[in-house]
């Protein structure tokens, strides 16, 4: 899938861009437990996103170095509200790539509009702009991304693998990874107890 020119191409009614994939207690690829992801492109195509509440055991700072984008993380120069930026892990697909999802005050030639207040920029120029600090306000960094096939997401759905709901941008960029998953639940008025319980009695 070709992200830059999937993501909002073909967006309907019943398009899940914009949205979370929140996992149910029954999922049963290990890689996607508990997995919260923010949905970038879904179109008849298929559909893409990234999981925004695993980290990885490298951090920003670190990666940035290994990068050569600057000599240490004493280098580095964040806005006050961008200084944490957490390294998840994205998805199993190119799982070498790396993704910033950030606000909308930050645009280049890569950079893609995905929804109201948020955008996708896949290359290097945005790390470098944020080492400088003169990057997005907010920004999340994820190694690879989750992918799927014409109709692959909507039969998991329908499965009962996902539950869905609109993304909270508070929840994209929070720095508090593990608080993740109850919170999207929050939003349809789910308590994570209630539901591994009720996944129980199935």
């Amino acid at each position: 899938m070709d992200l830059e020119t999937e993501i909002g191409r073909n967006s309907t009614d019943s398009s899940l861009e914009g949205h979370f994939l929140i996992a149910m207690p029954g999922m049963g690829d290990e890689r996607f437990a508990r997995a919260v992801i923010y949905v970038c492109a879904h179109s008849p195509s298929g559909a893409m996103g990234f999981i925004i509440n695993k980290p990885q055991p490298v951090g920003f700072g670190e990666l940035l170095t290994q990068l050569g984008i600057v000599a240490s993380e004493r280098d580095i120069r964040l806005p006050k509200s961008g200084q944490e930026i957490c390294v998840c892990m994205g998805g199993p697909v190119e799982k070498g790539r790396g993704f910033v999802l950030h606000s909308d005050d930050y645009d280049s030639e890569s950079t893609v509009a995905v929804d109201d207040n948020i955008s996708l920029t896949p290359t290097i120029d945005i790390l470098k702009a944020i080492s400088k600090g003169v990057g997005p306000t907010t920004a999340i960094m994820a190694l690879g991304y989750a992918g799927w096939s014409p109709g692959q997401l909507e039969s998991e759905i329908a499965a009962n693998g996902w539950l869905t709901c609109k993304a909270d941008l508070d929840i994209v960029f929070d720095v508090e990874l593990d608080s993740k998953y109850g919170r999207a639940l929050g939003l349809l008025g789910i308590e994570p107890a209630f539901l591994a319980s009720e996944a129980g009695h199935a």
